[in-house]
């Protein structure tokens, strides 16, 4: 691991990674073949840019567990588990056109994601688009780069018809795809941890836990996904099924 940053370096590094987030160009800094975050500094500064962002008027809804399926940990060359942050003002709904250039370099992935109930367990299950910008600056995909820069994830695309339903009404559901303009692109099974979301929540509690954070009733959790990242363009017509029914979509313009 590598030398831990100074108390100063890091209110810089945050500093620079809000500055980039509001020019949308993300993690400038590890463009210049640096090495020195370590991985729960970068969950410091994850957590500052955050606190940046509240300020400024939008709020934390939920959290991603990202890093961890056979086509995201083939693709990138590393392993998680990881968690991130998701934000009110990138909550999109199904059907809405998204503009391409509002994002770095957008891709997408397939995924599952849970609602948590005033009890603290899980209430509903359902798929959604998640939304990245899809950018790594260092010489090498590292953890730390994309802790630092949120999970790279960009925003979420949901279907409120579906988030009614249980953990239990996908109990025999086999197959979650990912179609671009009518062609499956992608597919696998629905979630990426042998133990499916209990195990998911499971270990992001853990995660959180070790910075003081809990997850709250009517948190959304995306749990993870065995498919890989896929980068869309101009004119893209995407749509998340499960076992070949369509539940959410979304137009990129």
């Amino acid at each position: 691991m590598a030398n831990a940053q100074s108390g100063p370096v890091i209110e810089t590094l945050v500093a620079r990674q809000w500055h980039d987030y509001q020019r949308r160009t993300p993690g400038t800094y590890f463009a210049e073949a640096r090495d020195t975050l370590t991985l729960d500094e970068a969950y410091a500064v994850q957590m500052e840019v955050a606190r940046l962002r509240c300020a400024a008027g939008d709020a934390v809804v939920g959290y991603k567990v990202g890093c961890i399926g056979s086509g995201v940990v083939e693709q990138f060359g590393m392993s998680g588990p990881i968690h991130a942050r998701l934000f009110r003002s990138e909550i999109r709904n199904s059907g809405d056109k998204l503009q391409y250039d509002a994002y770095a370099n957008l891709a997408i992935e397939g995924e599952m994601a849970v609602r948590i109930g005033p009890d603290g367990e899980i209430e509903a299950a359902f798929p959604v688009i998640e939304l990245h910008h899809f950018v790594f600056r260092g010489p090498r995909k590292t953890l730390p780069e994309l802790v630092a820069n949120n999970g790279i994830n960009a925003g979420t695309v949901i279907s409120n018809r579906h988030t009614t339903l249980t953990l239990e009404d996908w109990t025999a559901a086999r197959t979650l795809s990912v179609a671009v303009n009518g062609v499956t692109i992608d597919a696998g099974a629905l979630w990426p941890m042998r133990g499916g979301a209990a195990e998911a929540i499971e270990w992001l509690r853990g995660d959180l836990g070790r910075f003081g954070e809990t997850l709250k009733p009517g948190d959304l959790v995306l749990a993870g996904t065995p498919l890989g990242l896929n980068p869309v363009k101009p004119g893209d017509h995407v749509v998340v099924l499960v076992d070949d029914r369509k539940y959410v979509e979304c137009q990129i313009s």
